[in-house]
């Protein structure tokens, strides 16, 4: 199975009518609607070509049907970040240029 972004699947809204300044964590919610369980979130600055650590942590799971704050601090000035989510079922989502410096929520369905 393979996820696919549906037309409003980013949910994108200004935090207080400000952007984030440089270097400050950025944090939003990441959403699980899909039907599988989502061990694996890495992001990355867009204009980079490794990703970051796992965000989940070690422990880490996003169960189908949940919701779990996200924080990307990774000391970057960047907007535009690509984002990688791997399930427990072996299906994989890379998505380009998510601005960060926008995002209240980020949702994933089947």
């Amino acid at each position: 199975m393979t996820f696919k972004l549906k037309g409003a699947v980013v949910a994108l809204a200004l935090f207080a009518g400000a952007l984030p300044a440089a270097a400050q964590t950025v944090e939003f919610t990441l959403i699980n609607n899909s039907s599988q369980s989502l061990h694996y979130f890495y992001t990355t600055p867009s204009n980079e070509d490794s990703w970051g650590e796992d965000l989940l942590g070690p422990d880490g799971t996003l169960e189908a049907g949940y919701e779990g704050t996200v924080t990307i601090g990774d000391g970057s000035d960047q907007c535009l970040y690509d984002f990688r989510f791997e399930t427990g079922e072996g299906a994989l989502l890379e998505v380009a240029e998510v601005n960060i410096c926008e995002l209240n929520s980020y949702t994933l369905t089947d």
